[in-house]
């Protein structure tokens, strides 16, 4: 069965309100659905610890809800009721200094598959997990015209600038350029 996430990103305004029934102050700017439709294991392990192969040490896991998560976030949380699992957050201020070249703490429990391009280079075409014979990090082996080879990926290999995610962090960047870093958070949880 496969996993999905959901959420919002939510931001709290610095612009003066006058609506007493804001309490919080945060607010669920945009449904993360808007912004990004994947379901890259890499990233969900590297930035919250959900099918973490890679063996990351994730940015943000299992926080659970914000104690002073908005309103939107909320309701829709608890409308998935018992399929939603792992709810966290991370806010755009702990985003912004990630060191994206970081490696994981182990090498990755999937073998990489590479396959030759029109170029005639190696292109990564699948990751599986079978037994590597204890083969150490960075051995590869070819085995019919496939190259695999034992990975330690780096965030920036789960994460990759420009790629599914760049949509949620440019949200995120625009927000807090008007309202601050510590005034933008992610908030997230995901069903299986």
């Amino acid at each position: 069965m496969g996993t999905d996430i959901h959420g919002f990103v939510e931001c709290r305004s610095t612009y003066r309100t006058l609506d007493v029934e804001d309490v919080s102050g945060w607010h669920g700017a945009i449904y993360l659905d808007l912004l990004y439709g994947g379901s890259d294991y890499d990233a969900f392990g590297c930035l919250f610890g959900v099918r973490n192969h890679a063996g990351f040490r994730p940015l943000a896991a299992e926080r659970g809800l914000p104690e002073d998560v908005s309103d939107e976030s909320r309701r829709e949380y608890e409308a998935w009721g018992r399929d939603a699992h792992h709810a966290t957050w991370i806010g755009w201020e702990e985003l912004s200094r990630v060191d994206w070249d970081a490696r994981a703490e182990r090498v990755d429990d999937r073998v990489h598959e590479f396959t030759r391009g029109s170029s005639g280079d190696w292109v990564l075409t699948g990751k599986g997990f079978w037994d590597p014979d204890d083969r150490p990090e960075g051995d590869e082996w070819i085995q019919d015209g496939r190259l695999f080879r034992r990975v330690r990926m780096s965030r920036r290999d789960a994460v990759p600038e420009g790629g599914q995610w760049a949509p949620v962090w440019a949200t995120m960047r625009a927000l807090a350029d008007v309202h601050g870093d510590e005034h933008v958070r992610l908030v997230v949880w995901f069903d299986s």
